[in-house]
């Protein structure tokens, strides 16, 4: 039976990249191998790693002295790499979410952290406004987090900023175009809109490395990996391929314009219902909401039918719906992958769900 997965993260996966990978996991590449049991140093997995960061430039319109990485430990690891690397004296954070915060605290291990935004006073429900023109030009960096997964809000659109600017994309990159030449530095954890998790994907301008004094051990220096093709240790070769496959779909659908497109399509439909129904009202900011993660509540009137509504969902095999416990109510996040099919199944639970208690 059919399952709508609504899930935060790791989430759906394309079919065809699902498909791609099983059949890579029996026989990679006509080797005979399993892709689980391939070196990552023979000549076919090789091709995996240079066609996905060529791929990655590509959809992205990555310029000239950029490096495209594939890394490991998750956007959590790139809390602390990118003021291991980058952070000089000190660095500018803009908080809009538990994942900033945890960005900011890490940053605060190697220099001076000022915190010039945040939307900590309304639960983090909108983007900071204004904050660009008060960046001071000689900080080591600016970091934004573009999309906030458990407060459902997103820029839309990039920041113009006198520094460098560092970017967590970990639940939105390939869902919108974006101006890298704006960027120094942006990290994606893989499991959202990129692949399977246990890769994260970095972008980062070559010229901003090796202007800090401290000592770096190996592994956490980007311009290790970059020297090594991200190969440096033992890459995890399944996740990578994964990679690869999400981003051949996404050419083949007509790259990330076309994703971009697809994306606000499924979010308007789902935010129309979302107003339109009198038992669900929206928690995030209406300039600032979300295309990936549609967060939701039940009215006040409605507050005691919310794990009615859970289990409601969940006999319709609607999964992955209920809120983060920071926030309460309820969250459809809608990725790249999600099917509009499966958004319309939560959107008539709810009609339904409205008709049997209204």
């Amino acid at each position: 039976m059919k399952k709508h997965n609504f899930y935060a993260g790791p989430s759906r996966l394309s079919d065809y990249a699902l498909q791609a990978t099983s059949e890579a996991i029996n026989d990679f590449a006509g080797t005979g191998i399993s892709l689980l049991s391939i070196s990552h140093r023979t000549p076919e997995f090789q091709d995996v790693m240079d066609s996905s960061a060529e791929l990655v430039k590509e959809l992205l319109n990555v310029p000239e002295g950029y490096s495209v990485l594939f890394l490991q430990g998750g956007a959590s690891l790139q809390f602390a790499m990118v003021p291991l690397n980058l952070l000089d004296k000190s660095a500018t954070y803009i908080n809009t979410g538990v994942w900033a915060t945890g960005a900011i605290a890490e940053a605060k291990c190697y220099g001076e952290v000022v915190e010039l935004a945040t939307s900590k006073d309304k639960n983090f429900s909108y983007i900071p406004k204004g904050w660009e023109s008060k960046v001071d030009p000689a900080t080591s960096y600016v970091h934004i987090t573009t999309n906030n997964t458990i407060y459902g809000t997103q820029y839309k659109s990039d920041p113009n900023v006198p520094a460098l600017l560092v970017a967590d994309m970990s639940s939105d990159i390939f869902s919108r175009p974006i101006d890298i030449s704006k960027y120094a530095l942006i990290y994606a954890g893989a499991q959202k809109n990129v692949g399977a998790a246990g890769v994260t994907l970095v972008i980062v301008r070559d010229d901003v490395l090796g202007k800090v004094d401290r000592v770096i051990p190996k592994i956490l220096k980007y311009q290790t990996h970059i020297d090594k093709g991200s190969m440096y240790n033992t890459p995890p070769t399944m996740a990578v391929y994964t990679c690869l496959k999400t981003m051949e779909r996404y050419k083949q659908l007509g790259g990330v314009e076309v994703m971009h497109q697809r994306a606000n399509a499924k979010a308007q439909l789902l935010y129309d219902e979302i107003d339109r129904n009198p038992m669900f009202k929206g928690t995030a900011a209406v300039e600032d909401r979300s295309n990936m993660n549609i967060c939701f509540v039940m009215n006040d009137e409605y507050k005691d039918k919310e794990a009615l509504f859970n289990d409601f969902v969940k006999a319709r095999n609607i999964l992955g719906v209920k809120g983060h416990r920071l926030v309460g109510g309820f969250r459809a996040s809608i990725y790249n992958a999600q099917r509009e099919e499966s958004v319309q199944a939560l959107i008539t639970a709810m009609q339904d769900f409205e008709k049997r208690h209204i």
